[in-house]
């Protein structure tokens, strides 16, 4: 299985990878570079999410895709939170290619308000809910609506995370699935 690379200027994407910085909830870089993958099957579903953003003036941008298993270990190590986190021992869609983790922006690149930022790990993140400003609720509706539209399944706690529909019956995958490693090298 082939996981193809979505660049910014090809897919029509703003790139913001955070575990390749520090912002992110580790405080630290999980990636050694920033790198976006998608299976095939997510990344024509990403395409048909762009075309519906783009027909309302919109544009996606994209916190974190593919996440090698040896991430997904990381991140759970740091906090083995099941509620946001999947157990690396039963594998997330984002290890298997088929997850994404994104917003929606205006034509100049701001941030449309979604409430909470990505991967604030709060009931607030929750999708449906109504203890956030009236307008963010706007925003994930209308964010809900485009990836639902497109094709993809939601995560229920993270208002920022779509999936494909029977994302476990993709493979995982760890860093030696790419031809350049995201993960640091082990020393």
């Amino acid at each position: 299985m082939s996981l193809v690379e979505i660049a910014a200027q090809r897919h029509q994407v703003r790139l913001e990878i955070a575990y390749a910085t520090a912002n992110n909830f580790t405080g630290r870089p999980v990636y050694a570079r920033p790198g976006c993958y998608l299976h095939d099957d997510a990344a024509a579903r990403l395409a048909r999410a762009v075309t519906l953003a783009r027909a309302l003036g919109l544009r996606i941008k994209i916190f974190d895709a593919f996440r090698p298993s040896e991430a997904q270990w990381v991140l759970w190590n740091f906090r083995p939170d099941p509620e946001f986190l999947a157990d690396p021992r039963k594998g997330s869609p984002h290890s298997r290619g088929v997850a994404v983790d994104l917003t929606l922006v205006d034509e100049r690149g701001h941030e449309l308000d979604m409430g909470t930022g990505f991967d604030a790990f709060t009931p607030l993140s929750h999708h449906g809910n109504t203890d956030i400003p009236a307008p963010a609720q706007k925003n994930r509706l209308l964010l809900l609506g485009l990836m639902s539209a497109a094709g993809w399944d939601f995560y229920g706690n993270e208002w920022w995370h779509y999936q494909l529909f029977e994302a476990r019956n993709y493979p995982l995958l760890g860093d030696d699935a790419l031809d350049r490693p995201m993960m640091p090298a082990r020393t």
